[in-house]
């Protein structure tokens, strides 16, 4: 019997500390990291960034707070 593939969800993070393009590349291999099917995309300005992914969102947080860049969901 096939297991179940877990749902795919979106959630938009606010990241204060992201600020230039190490900072995004940084975020978006730490999602990729946990989920290399995760689509990011980016609000630069607003300090945002919308994930799609599989991976669950207590995972995410702690990946990204544990690279330097504490997510909090919006």
């Amino acid at each position: 019997m096939k297991a179940k593939a877990q749902e795919s969800a979106m959630t938009t993070y606010s990241i204060p500390d992201m600020s230039c393009g190490h900072c995004k590349a940084t975020v978006e291999r730490t999602v990729q990291t946990l989920d290399p099917a995760a689509s990011l995309t980016f609000d630069m300005p607003a300090r945002k960034v919308t994930v799609q992914s599989q991976a669950r969102d207590a995972d995410l947080r702690q990946a990204l707070a544990a690279v330097g860049y504490p997510a909090t969901p919006l």
